[in-house]
């Protein structure tokens, strides 16, 4: 059985409806569980890799425990950099999280997540937000030139607490669809063999075809919403426009693949995550 004819008899057509042409997709009449079956999980894995992000409203069932182990039917727990709890909270009462910047989740490590699962807790009235971005087409955009040079190019990814320096190239072959997609974001510190400068002025150009808003999605959360992604074709950003409301969110990550470039090289990890370290604590 195809993967098509997998999501079209397990998930039903006219329960998918599109966000836009390029990216994202909600899905209907599905109660998300950790005992869903197989099929079900195989046909939500399908429609990630489609769509690249998908969203459920109305899961306010889930709780933190529901929402980890129905996040690892998709795969490993990935390690946690951010604390040894498989939930990572994202709250705004906690202080600044520098997640309104475009980013990939953790690439700055070596085989960074494959997907993410985050759902709504405590949802502004106003704002908050989160936008996705189509990597594989940003890619699909750029002039062949630009494509090429791409291509030949790695970053340095990095994070200064704990130490974790990952080389990866700037275009990833996919494992499950073999679409290139960018490597980029704000964890990159410099493109190997280039200068600050020279890196600066030509990650902007990238990620402008990254930003641009025929490959975005942006979602306005309700309290009980689930977001699902690919994180190895994707970029996203959330928005810091609810001014001093409250904004709970929380992740569970799946661990992914070390990256490999267009000519067959694998990422290489320089100072490597290892041991979780414990919850950092916010004054």
């Amino acid at each position: 059985m195809s993967e098509i004819d997998l999501i079209d008899r397990v998930i039903l057509h006219t329960d998918v409806v599109k966000c836009t042409a390029r990216i994202g997709a909600e899905i209907r009449n599905i109660k998300l569980s950790a005992n869903l079956p197989e099929q079900t999980i195989a046909a939500i894995n399908g429609l990630v890799l489609e769509h690249k992000v998908i969203f459920f409203r109305d899961q306010g069932h889930l709780d933190d425990a529901e929402q980890e182990r129905f996040a690892l039917r998709f795969g490993k727990p990935s390690p946690y950099p951010e604390g040894t709890t498989p939930i990572f909270d994202i709250d705004s009462a906690l202080g600044y999280i520098p997640a309104d910047i475009w980013h990939i989740d953790w690439s700055c490590m070596d085989a960074y997540p494959k997907i993410s699962v985050l759902r709504g807790v405590v949802i502004p009235t106003v704002g908050g937000d989160t936008v996705w971005s189509n990597t594989a087409a940003a890619y699909r955009d750029l002039p062949l030139p630009l494509q090429r040079l791409a291509d030949d190019l790695w970053a340095v990814h990095k994070l200064a607490v704990p130490r974790i320096e990952t080389e990866h190239p700037v275009v990833r072959v996919h494992p499950e669809t073999g679409e290139r997609t960018l490597v980029l974001g704000s964890y990159i510190n410099r493109l190997v063999g280039l200068s600050k400068y020279d890196s600066q002025r030509l990650l902007d150009l990238f990620e402008s075809h990254v930003t641009a808003q025929e490959n975005t999605v942006r979602w306005k959360w309700k309290q009980g919403d689930v977001a699902i992604w690919d994180n190895r074709a994707t970029m996203h950003c959330a928005t810091m426009d609810y001014g001093n409301r409250r904004r709970v969110v929380r992740r569970a990550t799946v661990e992914g693949e070390v990256p490999v470039s267009v000519d067959g090289r694998c990422s290489i990890a320089r100072f490597k995550f290892i041991q979780p370290l414990p919850p950092a604590k916010v004054v």
